[in-house]
């Protein structure tokens, strides 16, 4: 079976990097780092006007009407240039309303969401919890009450899709952010290009959004594209590290001659290719709606995980000293490495779905 994405995907890959080859990268996340704007204003208008916020909403409201392959390559794309915009964030929100959203909710949402007036942000995370499965923000009447923290993207939003505890376990949420008992503050963390905050909710109005089973439906979803913005950032940090090795003399020649080097190379191709491989497959999972989606998924989550962390912290042993300087690209990679693996639930409780659903197919085969 081809997993490879189609011929319009391949042209929508090529159409965004060629755009973030030009507007984004290393010296825009650096200008964002240093600046205290919470994000790329330009970049996001731009991005909006090219139709990629619409790739995925339904025509009927407002987009294009894309296959779930669109916002895979966008999420790639976004996470290989490092864009200081919120638009994996739109992607992962959007496909929230398309999957367990209704139709008021959609026809209230999404064509914000596809002209760019509506700015879509998701949060699972409360503090140091490693695990999606488990929230203690509660809901009670239709209002909200608890904090999330941190949210990526969050001084930029609209509105939040956030879970919340249930007696089935926990679901999601749509919180507008312009209502009353909404509070906002930044929040530090490892990525200093894409801001963070924290949302505490107080009696905020919220909207249920699909069920509990809905919601680990989602997570599937969400694994996959941080799984291709994952890989995108994972090749950014190879690149930069096969380059440096081609162009650094040391002891008379070029690094990249040395074995040692060269094995580290090999290895990120190694483990990038094999994300790529289990990636390719979710996407096709999520978009013919397999059974094994979960599986699927959390392979993807995995992998792509270990690809990004392997390739983040070799770019930086291969630049070796000047790698850990401030003035180094390579912290770039590294600290948004951190970010994306707490971003969607730790690798530990992504391994251990993985194996859940390795066991339930047995069980059901048997």
């Amino acid at each position: 079976m081809d997993f490879d994405f189609s011929d319009d995907a391949k042209a929508l890959r090529e159409q965004a990097r060629k755009f973030f080859d030009e507007r984004a990268g290393p010296a825009v996340a650096r200008a964002s780092m240093n600046g205290d704007a919470t994000f790329d204003a330009q970049l996001w208008q731009a991005v909006v006007d090219l139709g990629w916020t619409a790739a995925r909403v339904p025509e009927a409201h407002g987009g294009v009407g894309m296959t779930s392959e669109a916002a895979c390559v966008l999420a790639e794309e976004a996470g290989r240039s490092l864009a200081p915009i919120p638009l994996a964030q739109a992607l992962a929100a959007t496909e929230a309303l398309i999957a367990l959203g209704t139709p008021e909710q959609q026809a209230r949402w999404l064509p914000g969401i596809a002209d760019g007036s509506v700015v879509a942000v998701t949060g699972w995370a409360e503090g140091g919890t490693a695990s999606p499965a488990k929230a203690s923000a509660k809901v009670d009447g239709g209002a909200i009450t608890g904090t999330k923290s941190p949210i990526a993207d969050l001084a930029a939003a609209t509105i939040a899709i956030v879970s919340a505890g249930g007696p089935d376990g926990p679901a999601l949420y749509i919180v507008d952010l312009t209502g009353e008992g909404v509070g906002i503050a930044a929040v530090d963390t490892l990525d200093l290009v894409r801001r963070h905050g924290t949302l505490t909710l107080t009696g905020a109005a919220a909207d249920a959004l699909g069920s509990a089973a809905g919601y680990h439906d989602w997570l599937d979803r969400a694994a996959i594209l941080g799984s291709f913005e994952a890989m995108g950032t994972a090749t950014a940090a190879m690149d930069m590290a096969v380059a440096y090795a081609k162009e650094r003399t040391a002891f008379g020649q070029k690094i990249g001659r040395y074995q040692g080097v060269k094995h580290k190379c090999a290895d990120m191709y190694i483990k990038l290719e094999l994300a790529r491989a289990h990636a390719l497959h979710a996407a096709w999972a999520m978009e013919a709606g397999a059974p094994e989606l979960r599986q699927a998924a959390s392979a993807a989550r995995v992998a792509s995980l270990d690809a990004l962390a392997f390739a983040a912290e070799e770019n930086v042993q291969i630049h070796g000293g000047i790698g850990f300087t401030w003035e180094s690209d390579c912290q770039f990679y590294y600290r948004r490495n951190r970010a994306l693996v707490a971003a969607l639930g730790s690798r530990n409780f992504w391994a251990d779905r993985l194996v859940r659903s390795l066991e339930q197919r047995n069980a059901i085969a048997a």
